[in-house]
């Protein structure tokens, strides 16, 4: 994994991610490849838009790659809360924690730029 230095939310995304690939993996072993290929793309994406924001052009194009995160991090929560609802599909409270805690960092990142 590349360095990325003390940057906690870009950690915290990229380690997020390789632990969802694992569940979207059981999700796929059992055949549930709609919520694993959602899950998979608005997950990931998290960290994608968090790295594309670490070399932003212009301190409006952070916000906006940072906001792009936040979306699909809501999308994200939501096929959790399908996943965490539904009985044939395998725990992800651990994920759902980790997801908390980067939109915790997430949001405070957005609303310290805001005050700017």
């Amino acid at each position: 994994m590349r360095d990325s230095g003390n940057n906690v939310i870009l950690e915290k995304s990229v380690l997020f991610s390789l632990k969802l690939i694992e569940y979207v993996e059981i999700l796929e072993k059992d055949r549930k490849f709609v919520i694993a290929n959602q899950l998979l793309r608005s997950g990931t994406s998290i960290g994608a838009n968090i790295s594309e924001a670490q070399d932003a052009e212009s301190k409006a194009d952070f916000i906006h790659k940072m906001k792009l995160a936040s979306k699909e991090l809501n999308e994200t929560i939501y096929w959790f809360k399908l996943c965490q609802n539904s009985l044939s599909y395998p725990d992800c409270n651990s994920l759902n924690n980790e997801l908390e805690e980067i939109r915790k960092i997430l949001n405070a990142i957005l609303a310290s730029l805001k005050k700017r």
